[in-house]
């Protein structure tokens, strides 16, 4: 607490100081201040919010992210993430009065934020803090800065409909709407914010560009399926593709976005390995790629949750099997997708652990350190008749591994 007390006495005088036009912090060179502003910008969003806010000297030397918020990537809230409250409150729910709450996987802060969008859209995903929103009435997918406000048009979700493999009406939404990952990127030359995803009910990656009519599918790399993993990261996807066979070597792809309206996304092979397991184990494991500390890392899951082998990518491009066993006191929440929290910012999580639901209802937490597995809270995730819903800070982030839970 004294620290806190500190760092926060600190932050109001160097904002007098800086408000003082003799100050020498005010009178710092406006190219020093932005070079600053931008170094500030890529730890947090909101901490540059707040240097722009010192003085107006700082603030007419910096860039105003308002309706840049999502055409410059700069500017995107990575580490933020919509935290579900829980209980049936969907975003939107009436009981929220149009505010939805946001939390900072590395510093564990919460803000609340009124977002009146959520009336008539829901959320289908959240990629580098920008949530992905399918429109009620005509299914227009739009994306929004939730701290900003600034959005971007995309084309509706329906016109997809004939490509997912679902037989019923009701099972081809819900397959649409289910996303297991997406990615932003802005053309360098034309502007255009171009997205990429990958819905469950659909066996490719879909891409659309903002003024464009409808999503188009991508007719390359068709092992892509149900199976594969798709991790977003640095405005690429990244495909772990099963080997056919038990002795086949696993894939790992990179799909760069469209250069213009009329080309596909570009797939490349950039990693091919063999998982470091016996024939008969083989089959046990279930694969995944994850981001942790701005790396990837891939994750073989034994089928009974008791055993998990972690490896980064930037080895296995090397052709080196080296297991990892510390995460830089991070923990990774696995659920249909994953998120690393730093264990500095909330002292319930241990670091250098894997959380994941247990049963239906409880958590577990394996020990990379020394493939111990334990159980991680006694508070329940799951929204069950009798039983109260998340109450604990580690139940409501696994639930944001969950896009039903939005």
């Amino acid at each position: 607490m004294a620290a806190l007390v500190a760092c926060s006495s600190r932050r109001r005088r160097l904002k007098a100081n800086a408000g003082d036009p003799s100050s020498s912090w005010a009178s710092l060179h406006e190219d020093l201040v932005s070079l600053i502003g931008w170094r500030v910008a890529a730890g947090d969003f909101r901490d540059y919010i707040r240097f722009r806010a010192v003085c107006p000297q700082w603030r007419s030397a910096t860039t105003c992210p308002r309706g840049r918020g999502i055409l410059d990537p700069r500017f995107h809230p990575r580490g933020w993430m919509l935290l579900p409250e829980g209980r049936g409150l969907h975003p939107g729910h009436g009981k929220l009065r149009g505010h939805a709450r946001f939390f900072n996987l590395s510093t564990g802060a919460v803000v609340r934020v009124r977002l009146p969008q959520f009336r008539d859209h829901c959320v289908l995903y959240s990629a580098d803090g920008v949530l992905l929103l399918q429109r009620d009435h005509d299914t227009a997918v739009r994306l929004l800065h939730p701290f900003t406000g600034d959005t971007a048009e995309l084309p509706p979700l329906e016109t997809l409909l004939p490509r997912v493999r679902c037989r019923s009406e009701a099972s081809r939404w819900c397959s649409l709407r289910n996303i297991c990952g997406a990615s932003i990127s802005v053309g360098v030359g034309d502007g255009l914010v171009r997205v990429m995803m990958r819905p469950i009910g659909v066996w490719n990656i879909c891409f659309a560009t903002s003024g464009d009519q409808q999503w188009r599918v991508a007719t390359t790399w068709d092992r892509i399926n149900h199976r594969s993993s798709t991790l977003p990261f640095h405005g690429k996807l990244y495909v772990l593709l099963r080997p056919h066979s038990v002795r086949g070597e696993h894939e790992v792809i990179q799909i760069d976005p469209p250069q213009n309206s009329i080309s596909e996304p570009s797939p490349k092979l950039i990693a091919k390995f063999k998982w470091p397991t016996s024939d008969e184990s083989f089959r046990l494991y279930s694969y995944r790629l994850v981001e942790c500390n701005s790396e990837i890392l891939v994750i073989g899951t034994k089928w009974d949750a008791v055993y998990y082998s972690v490896y980064r990518l930037a080895d296995l491009m090397l052709g080196r099997t080296v297991h990892v066993t510390s995460i830089d006191g991070n923990a990774l929440f696995i659920g249909m997708r994953s998120l690393c929290v730093s264990s500095k910012a909330f002292p319930t999580i241990v670091p250098d652990t894997i959380v994941m639901p247990d049963t239906k209802i409880y958590l577990s937490q394996y020990h990379l350190s020394n493939g111990t597995l334990s159980q991680a809270t006694d508070g329940v995730i799951a929204e069950e008749k009798d039983i109260p819903g998340p109450y604990s800070i580690m139940c409501h982030i696994i639930t944001c591994c969950s896009p039903p839970y939005w």
